[in-house]
């Protein structure tokens, strides 16, 4: 198997997911978040574990974690971009904000909770940055009102979508923390622990390289990461082939129009390849959005 690759969810919880190594955890987390939100320690509340995929290929394998003041975080990479994916985000970000209540007397108990969303797509296109930070604030004022709610979104794809891309390009890149480890998450590929350029030289990066390198699967663990790989593999490619038509057909007939054309198109195809897989059909449809008799209709 080729090297492993830790945009692969799999491997991304392995690796920041496990107790041995939550200083990366911390590391990564404080790389993103604001001065008032830095971790001292973290708790996890749902360590890797291998069982959780074991029926579910497709399933989510997000970090669930706590600070030292109680407040919530959920981490997550985010293979392929599936319909409705800010609803989604959203919706796990209030998971774990009422999850609280288990636990908590009353509603003073509660703790702010952070979601953040690593993306191996663009999600945002209208800006240029690859990291941007949501809250609900007042719409003439601007005043943040309910500072309990915060979203992350971290695209990759702005840091570093170029293949032929060298060290010295990536070098070029780094500004900060969270700039180190997106070299690492996007293009691990050219970085070697014992040979690393001064910009990213830090015990954090060499531990993170270290640990994928020698990072092993069990039986169960390495036909998930692959099917999951596959799965990153067959939407990039799908992605981009249906993100060019639907520019081509948007500059003829309108661009909102033919961009959802394209993505539905791009979803068919989707499905047509897990149902080569005999991935079931009621995660496909999920995956994809289309209806149970639609993908039936394509397995007939």
């Amino acid at each position: 198997m080729n090297k492993i690759s830790p945009r692969v969810d799999i491997a991304f919880k392995k690796i920041f997911g496990v107790e041995e190594n939550k200083d990366l955890l911390i590391s990564l987390i404080n790389s993103i978040v604001g001065t008032e939100d830095q971790v001292l320690d973290i708790t996890l509340l749902n360590p890797y574990n291998p069982k959780n995929f074991k029926t579910d290929k497709l399933s989510i394998l997000d970090i669930k974690a706590t600070n030292q003041n109680g407040k919530r975080f959920n981490i997550e990479i985010q293979i392929s971009d599936e319909a409705d994916y800010d609803k989604r985000a959203l919706y796990y970000w209030a998971k774990i904000y009422t999850e609280q209540l288990k636990v908590a007397e009353d509603y003073s108990k509660l703790s702010k909770a952070i979601g953040i969303h690593i993306l191996n797509f663009t999600s945002i296109p209208e800006v240029k940055k690859y990291h941007n930070v949501f809250h609900i604030t007042e719409k003439e004022t601007g005043l943040l009102y309910f500072k309990d709610l915060e979203l992350h979104t971290i695209e990759l794809k702005k840091f570093s979508d170029n293949s032929d891309e060298e060290l010295a390009d990536i070098v070029l890149k780094i500004k900060n923390a969270l700039d180190m480890w997106l070299a690492f998450l996007t293009r691990n590929d050219l970085l070697i622990a014992d040979n690393l350029p001064q910009e990213l030289n830090n015990p954090d990066l060499k531990k993170a390289i270290n640990v994928l390198n020698v990072m092993n699967f069990t039986a169960e663990e390495r036909e998930a990461y692959e099917d999951h790989l596959k799965w990153l593999m067959i939407e990039a490619n799908t992605l981009k082939k249906y993100e060019q038509k639907g520019r081509e057909e948007g500059r003829a007939e309108g661009r909102e129009e033919g961009r959802e054309e394209g993505k539905a198109e791009r979803n068919i195809e989707i499905a047509k390849n897990l149902l080569s897989q005999n991935i079931d059909i009621n995660t496909i449809a999920t995956a994809t959005g289309l209806s149970t008799e639609e993908i039936i209709k394509l397995k007939d």
